[in-house]
């Protein structure tokens, strides 16, 4: 498999990640990086052995095939889109953009020029989800009926110092965290056909308690708690919470219920982590840990040993273009996922149910067989 030249734009902390771990993947090489701090874009550069260039000069470069867009969220439909216009193959952080109009816009364009268009997040490919969908595809559980996912906790301002784009519109626990959870129930369930939500905010500013604007306090002009109902094209009705006002819970991160049983789902916001069936006798199994290599531990991160394979996504969809197949982190999943949590955030805002005007399929599942064949 030749390898494709990969450009980056934005040297934020996500670009480490990116820049560790594309090594890991076949197709897979970074020529250049670019930010419109060109301190950043150098010094993210001179770290890892890549070409600092500017923004213009890495969309002109003519050894750049795909460019990876790891700008803030707000910026991500104006970069991608420029990305597009240039010719080459966009890959997004999440969310690739803030509004299903935008989205559309990626859409059209990318089809008119014949280029891909993939969006993170990939950890829906992580070998405790994929053996989690292989236990489902082989009826382990049944028909699901129902489920419940959760990301609860108390937001950001506690240890990030600069946390005030997390309460600003475009981004909120929904925006943010939701599509980690959402990528995973179209993993598992494909399409949903109509949502309904609550939302509110239980403070209208948030108080930095870290670093050296410690005390300082920010605006919530977003909701931060939202709880919605997703009902899937599968007839399977899942509660979706995602809030940043709660202190302390038990709820697991995501759960299935089917008609022989229940499926129980790690953290949908990392690549691996514990499998467990509760069976129609009461019975709870532990699944044994699946050879997949995106589930074994690579990092170390505070104390606990962790699956992080970041960029997955976009080697398989660097090897989807070569193969000419369909990406598993397409734009048309990513675009249903976006209006998913556009329309719950809608609902919460008028009180009523909101039909979803886009689709999408399943993606192909990750085998380990299929997950080493992007290795290098």
């Amino acid at each position: 498999m030749a390898n494709l030249g990969l450009g980056i734009i934005g040297c934020g902390n996500i670009s480490t990640s990116y820049l560790k771990l594309a090594p890991l993947f076949k197709g897979l090489e970074v020529r250049a990086v670019a930010d419109v701090n060109m301190a950043a874009a150098q010094t993210r550069a001179a770290e890892f052995g890549v070409k600092a260039q500017s923004v213009d000069d890495l969309l002109a470069n003519k050894d750049v095939d795909v460019v990876i867009n790891l700008t803030i969220p707000d910026a991500h439909y104006a970069v991608s889109k420029r990305i597009l216009e240039a010719g080459k193959h966009a890959y997004s952080e999440k969310p690739l953009v803030l509004s299903l109009e935008e989205g559309v816009t990626l859409r059209d364009l990318a089809k008119a020029k014949g280029l891909a268009v993939g969006c993170a997040p990939d950890t829906f490919l992580g070998g405790s989800h994929q053996q989690a969908r292989a236990a489902l595809d082989e009826g382990r559980i049944g028909t699901v009926t129902a489920g419940s996912a959760a990301v609860l906790n108390h937001g950001m301002e506690h240890w990030h110092p600069n946390p005030d784009f997390f309460f600003l519109p475009g981004a909120g626990p929904m925006l943010d965290l939701g599509p980690y959870y959402i990528a995973n129930l179209i993993n598992f369930l494909g399409p949903v056909k109509r949502v309904g939500a609550l939302t509110s905010s239980a403070s209208a500013t948030r108080t930095i308690s870290n670093g050296p604007r410690d005390g300082e306090t920010v605006p919530v002009k977003t909701p931060t708690n939202i709880h919605a109902l997703l009902e899937f094209h599968t007839g399977a009705t899942i509660t979706l919470s995602t809030s940043w006002d709660v202190w302390h819970h038990k709820r697991n991160h995501f759960e299935l219920y089917g008609t022989e049983g229940t499926l129980y789902v790690p953290d949908p916001n990392f690549f691996g982590g514990t499998v467990e069936i509760g069976g129609r006798d009461g019975s709870l199994t532990e699944l044994a840990p699946w050879d997949h290599p995106f589930g074994i531990n690579n990092q170390n991160h505070n104390g606990r040993d962790l699956a992080n394979y970041r960029t997955a996504g976009l080697a398989d969809m660097v090897a989807a273009l070569q193969q000419g197949r369909d990406a598993r982190c397409s734009l048309e999943r990513t675009l249903h996922g976006v209006e998913v949590m556009m329309a719950c955030l809608k609902s919460g805002e008028t009180g009523e149910f909101v039909t979803l005007t886009t689709t999408c399929t399943r993606p192909a599942a990750l085998s380990p067989e299929d997950a080493r064949a992007l290795l290098v």
